[in-house]
């Protein structure tokens, strides 16, 4: 399944919204992660991540009500679980921290837009209503965006 074509069912639609929960999973995962491996206390790089953890949290919110409101069968979310249930090894230094959460942040960033292109690009007729969700999906990659830019400020501070 690719975000490179038009979406053409609710069902691909579902399956690509479950993706992005997934992708939500794994960077409110790792933000924890690094959370809890941080040797030096940063208040910066604390409340980068749990803004991150929080922010994660609500888009995954409101991609299942999206996927809620769609005819279409989907993955049970203990499944969805599963696929990020790993431990999460990254480096624990403020550098890594902060390289693996901007490649968090673009990933997501760069899975949004794909999905809103291709739900853009498509003709399939949805039982959601399309305006509602391009809004939807249009402010969780806002925040992704702005994420990517909270980062590299950082980042930048830093340097």
């Amino acid at each position: 399944m690719s975000v490179q074509q038009p979406v053409a069912s609710d069902h691909q639609l579902a399956r690509l919204l479950q993706i992005g929960i997934v992708l939500e999973e794994v960077v409110e995962a790792r933000a924890g992660e690094h959370a809890k491996t941080l040797d030096v206390t940063d208040p910066e790089l604390e409340a980068l991540l749990d803004e991150a953890a929080a922010e994660s949290a609500d888009h995954r919110d409101r991609l299942e009500a999206l996927i809620d409101e769609l005819e279409a069968e989907t993955i049970p979310f203990e499944q969805i679980k599963e696929l990020v249930a790993a431990q999460y090894e990254a480096e624990s230094d403020f550098d890594g921290v902060l390289y693996d959460q901007l490649c968090n942040e673009e990933t997501a960033y760069k899975f949004y837009d794909d999905l809103i292109g291709a739900i853009e690009a498509s003709d399939a007729a949805f039982s959601i209503d399309r305006d509602r969700l391009l809004d939807t999906l249009s402010a969780i990659r806002d925040d992704e965006a702005d994420g990517v830019e909270d980062v590299a400020e950082l980042m930048e501070a830093r340097e």
